[in-house]
């Protein structure tokens, strides 16, 4: 079983553990379901609900590095709560982050709360990050919205664990390069996932 908090646990068997990139899972997570969904929103909606199709998990997980000038390098958080960064329709009278006509807030509420872990707000957009400033998110990244969202329409828990490769800012580059293949190891780590092999 995989234990989030008392309230919510899953057998690791159901569990379909998505990441951006091979180098963020690594040989961790071979033995477990899991998807790359590669870089970017419609990539990660594209594969996500290809894998959704051919068998519904009863938890999806998402596991990636991520920039943040507020979480320390090498810091694993929980992102419960998603905005796509990168959509301003604010000229048409929307909201900062609001998708148009959508139905949905700026910020999109759907993720479980991990315990013992650091919860953030995460940005999801179709770029990386150097110059970190806004206020709405402390975590930035280019899949989680997408993947969150798809989640909540199919009504699948979902659960978003981040390891701190950057500080979004001007060195971000050369530091997730060095970092992102430490983000294995530490998922599973958290996730105790070598006593779960048999769950």
């Amino acid at each position: 079983m995989i234990t989030i908090n008392p309230k919510n646990a899953f057998p690791v068997d159901e569990v379909l553990f998505t990441f951006a990139l091979a180098s963020e899972a690594a040989d961790v997570f071979a033995a477990y379901r899991h998807l790359i969904c590669g870089i970017g929103k419609v990539n990660a909606v594209y594969n996500l609900m290809k894998a959704i199709q051919q068998k519904k998990p009863s938890l999806i997980v998402n596991l990636g590095s991520a920039g943040s000038n507020h979480f320390k390098k090498g810091q694993v958080i929980c992102c419960t709560k998603f905005v796509q960064r990168d959509m301003d329709v604010r000229g048409l009278g929307y909201e900062q982050y609001e998708t148009p006509l959508s139905g949905l807030p700026p910020v999109l509420e759907y993720g479980l709360q991990m315990e013992g872990i650091p919860e953030a707000v995460c940005g999801t957009g179709d770029n990386f990050e150097m110059a970190h400033s806004a206020r709405g998110y402390n975590v930035v990244d280019m899949e989680a919205y997408a993947l969150a969202l798809i989640a909540m329409k199919e009504n699948i828990p979902f659960l978003s664990l981040k390891y701190i490769s950057d500080g979004a800012d001007g060195s971000a580059a050369e530091d997730w390069t060095v970092q992102v293949h430490h983000a294995a190891v530490a998922f599973g780590r958290v996730l105790k996932l070598d006593n779960r092999k048999q769950a």
